[in-house]
């Protein structure tokens, strides 16, 4: 069994940010099965410059299409990515100095990036884009049949069902 599996409560949009999402899950799982063999020191290395390079690249592209969508909150989305960008150079500086629990630590600051970040921060950004496309649906199906006015007091039997009501006749 995995370390982290994914869930299909991480997904945010089935494509290039998943998939990115899905690389951090699959190097955090393969970090804790060397680290579980006995061979976390000898892995560490790379797999944290893997995960360093990949999540610089995802959170920059993500940070790109937050813009371009005009997500409101991305300057506090920014403030998350930059503090776990900390704890990755963080960790990096740690081994560099030859720390031995840094593979330990790594897999720790990886599960719950993943399963906070994620499930929280970046679905905001999946609440957003729903929104915006049901805004986007109902302007673009306004200016194909603009919504009618109400019926002003004097339009009364304009206003639906008002074909169904009997007339009434003074006698």
């Amino acid at each position: 069994m995995a370390y982290f599996e994914w869930a299909d409560d991480m997904v945010i949009d089935g494509g290039p940010i998943d998939a990115d999402h899905r690389l951090l899950v699959d190097l955090v799982n393969e970090l804790h099965t060397a680290t579980r063999e006995g061979q976390g020191r000898a892995v560490v290395a790379s797999i944290l410059h893997r995960v360093i390079t990949s999540t610089q690249d995802h959170l920059r592209n993500e940070e790109h299409l937050m813009a371009q969508m005009g997500f409101p909150d991305l300057d506090n989305h920014k403030i998350g990515h930059n503090h776990f960008m900390d704890q990755l150079w963080d960790l990096e500086k740690k081994l560099q100095a030859g720390s031995i629990t840094v593979a330990a630590q790594l897999s720790a600051v990886l599960r719950d990036w993943l399963s906070l970040h994620i499930r929280r921060n970046d679905k905001e950004l999946l609440r957003f884009q729903r929104r915006k496309a049901r805004e986007q649906a109902r302007a673009a199906a306004g200016t194909k049949a603009p919504l009618q006015a109400p019926a002003k007091p004097s339009q009364a039997a304009a206003a639906p069902g008002a074909a169904l009501a009997k007339p009434v006749t003074k006698v």
